[in-house]
């Protein structure tokens, strides 16, 4: 425990001030930010993406169960969440932002943890558990967002097929899982290009979720972010380890789907919520206030996820 706290959730707080701290007082331009983000969102973590699962041994991981494991317990999380509209007493673009903030995650919190615990195999598998959940979060969010959501007029739509298809995140793990399983050797310089192009990603988007921290909200609003913090930092991944667990899945697997189940929701779903017509100010709160739980609830879950293992 005394390792992980020096290996993750200090690191992980010290990043998020200074995000904080960067944003508020120093850099303060929208459009630097949006720049960084780009890159991580583009370059680094893709980056990172490739070069871990082309190094992992991709025979110890039991796809199948990781499929089942992730898949179940966020569809059962989503339809809870819409089925509870009416007792919540919300109306449809708050519905959407508690939606996204039952389902999403951020990437890089829990790459962080991930690297913490089992190093590189550890940011393979999370990587490829990434591919699986990016798609059926977006299709879920995105199709709610266009039954429920009241965009701006002029607002433009998006195409959920067309962010799967040009995805980052997941055409970065297509690509090392393809060269992984063809075993397709990379030149040298390549694989130093990669390596330093990933050496930023997790200090760049620990950073970027700093500083989008933001925590305006009413009283209702904290109805609803409690309701958000129970669902995805405790239900949600103590679910998905239970299934885990009775498929037989253990170890650096069974880590990676708690991380990726547990961690708060990405600063993205604020400007998807703006987007599409959900309720970006209690999408913002919702994200602020994970981010900040995450990291002493993420060690927390991670401890009584492991010990649902038969």
């Amino acid at each position: 425990m005394i390792n992980l706290i020096s290996t993750a959730i200090l690191p992980i707080m010290v990043l998020l001030g200074l995000g904080v701290l960067l944003k508020r007082h120093f850099l303060k331009e929208e459009p630097f930010w949006r720049g960084l983000e780009w890159l991580s969102y583009f370059v680094f973590a893709p980056a990172l993406f490739v070069s871990t699962i082309y190094n992992v041994d991709l025979s110890i991981i039991p796809t199948g169960s990781l499929v089942i494991s992730l898949v179940v317990p966020i569809v059962a999380v989503a339809l809870l969440v819409i089925c509870s509209k009416r007792l919540l007493r919300i109306d449809g673009p708050q519905l959407t932002s508690l939606l996204q903030g039952s389902v999403r995650f951020n990437t890089y919190i829990g790459l962080i943890f991930a690297s913490a615990y089992r190093g590189d195999e550890g940011v393979a598998i999370f990587a490829l558990a990434c591919a699986i959940v990016v798609p059926l979060v977006n299709i879920i969010c995105v199709s709610a967002l266009v039954h429920w959501g009241k965009p701006a007029h002029g607002s433009h739509k998006i195409s959920f097929f067309g962010s799967l298809v040009k995805n980052p995140l997941i055409i970065s793990c297509a690509v090392g899982f393809l060269l992984n399983v063809l075993n397709i050797p990379i030149p040298d310089l390549v694989v130093v290009s990669l390596d330093l192009a990933a050496a930023p990603a997790l200090a760049c988007g620990t950073l970027i979720a700093g500083a989008a921290l933001r925590f305006v909200a009413t009283r209702h609003d904290v109805v609803l972010m409690t309701v958000s913090v129970a669902v995805k930092l405790f239900i949600l991944p103590l679910s998905a380890a239970l299934i885990a667990a009775s498929l037989g899945v253990t170890g650096t697997t069974l880590i990676c789907i708690i991380l990726i189940c547990a961690g708060p929701a990405a600063p993205t779903a604020y400007v998807l919520a703006s987007i599409m017509g959900g309720d970006k100010r209690l999408m913002a709160a919702i994200s602020g206030c994970q981010t900040v739980c995450s990291v002493g609830t993420l060690p927390a879950v991670l401890a009584i996820g492991q010990q649902f293992v038969f």
